[in-house]
């Protein structure tokens, strides 16, 4: 993270007053452990971190990094970060102890294995397509023929498997993988979270966004399951977050394309299985 980004935060916690970025509560019984640890493990996993392949440089979404800096602040400890491969393995560090805090979105498998909070970002999804494809809106991927490049597991390609009649998916392990599918050919398209393609599009010339969404990822803070006293503590502050500003602030700082403050609460359980033509839901928003 870098220092601009951080002073720019600080500056927001400070005129937003000292609920959200103080340590004035750092005594709560919900809590104590963190602070008596002194410090808040954070797990990051795929697209939330990804290594620069020319510097080897670990790169973290600001929006997250910051989000989470200001929970430490609050609680007086230092924040430690722990990048893991995939979300199982975070959920995984989670409830094994070794983590004490991630983001997630909020699908039905999530809300059975971590505690979640009210969701504190929205996200886009899109697909990212080469110079020369012939798919120019998203109705044009649902064709025989097509093959989507997807991360297995990810919200975003739970999703677009519920709505795609025709097109074939080739599923990859890690974002980095998708996007190699895409840039050699062996895939027409990648779908995923917007501002993650936006990030990828730089390594593929005249490779382009879609214009509009096939839906959204509610992302939330999470725990582990048997965690309730950190849950309420945690949720609290996501309120406080969002309500101050602050929240916007980190989407503002981020600077990515169909990133914003989420306003719906986490979908019920029963919700997930409705079914829809891709061209009925491609751009329709998430029930607030």
């Amino acid at each position: 993270m870098s220092d601009h980004l951080r002073s720019g935060f600080v500056l927001g916690a400070t005129s937003a007053g000292a609920a959200v970025g103080g340590a004035q509560r750092s005594a709560d019984p919900r809590v104590a452990d963190l602070v008596l640890a002194g410090k808040l493990r954070l797990a990051l996993f795929p697209p939330m971190h990804a290594k620069d392949p020319g510097t080897g440089e670990i790169r973290r979404h600001a929006h997250l990094m910051e989000t989470a800096w200001a929970l430490a602040k609050r609680l007086g400890v230092e924040l430690e970060v722990i990048d893991l491969p995939t979300p199982i393995a975070a959920m995984e560090c989670l409830n094994s102890g070794a983590c004490d805090l991630t983001f997630t979105g909020t699908e039905r498998s999530r809300t059975e294995q971590v505690g979640l909070t009210r969701p504190i970002f929205e996200m886009d999804f899109t697909f990212l397509v080469p110079a020369a494809a012939s798919i120019h809106s998203l109705a044009d991927a649902d064709r025989p023929g097509v093959r989507i490049a997807v991360v297995r597991h990810h919200i975003s390609t739970l999703t677009l498997s519920r709505l795609l009649k025709h097109t074939e998916l080739a599923y990859a392990e890690t974002p980095e993988t998708a996007f190699d599918l895409l840039r050699t050919g062996r895939a027409d398209a990648w779908a995923s979270v917007g501002f993650v393609l936006q990030e990828y599009s730089t390594r593929l010339p005249g490779s382009r966004l879609l214009e509009g969404r096939y839906g959204a990822n509610l992302l939330a803070m999470a725990v582990a399951k048997d965690r309730a006293g950190r849950l309420a503590y945690v949720t609290e502050f996501v309120d406080e977050v969002k309500a101050s500003g602050l929240a916007q602030r980190a989407v503002e700082l981020s600077g990515f394309r169909g990133l914003n403050v989420a306003t719906a609460e986490i979908p019920k359980l029963g919700n997930e299985g409705e079914r829809g033509s891709f061209s009925e839901r491609q751009n329709g928003r998430r029930e607030k």
